[in-house]
């Protein structure tokens, strides 16, 4: 069950979008205005390390390649 709720449905350059978004929210924590608001940055951290969003998964989005049998 779990397997096919954390199905990978992101793409390699999705990852690193959210790589940079996620490190870049929780540099808010500790440099600038060092705002406990860059806690958020752990949301798409959390996902990188997954490899699946589980908003893709409600709204029934993937943004991998299609694989082909």
């Amino acid at each position: 069950m779990l397997a096919e709720l954390l199905q990978a449905n992101e793409s390699a350059l999705d990852r690193v979008v959210r790589d940079a978004v996620g490190i870049g929210l929780l540099a808010l924590v500790f440099v600038g205005p060092k705002s406990l608001l860059g806690l958020v940055g752990i949301v798409p951290l959390t996902t990188v390390l997954l490899g699946s969003c589980p908003l893709y998964t409600l709204f029934g989005i993937s943004s991998c390649p299609v694989k082909k049998a």
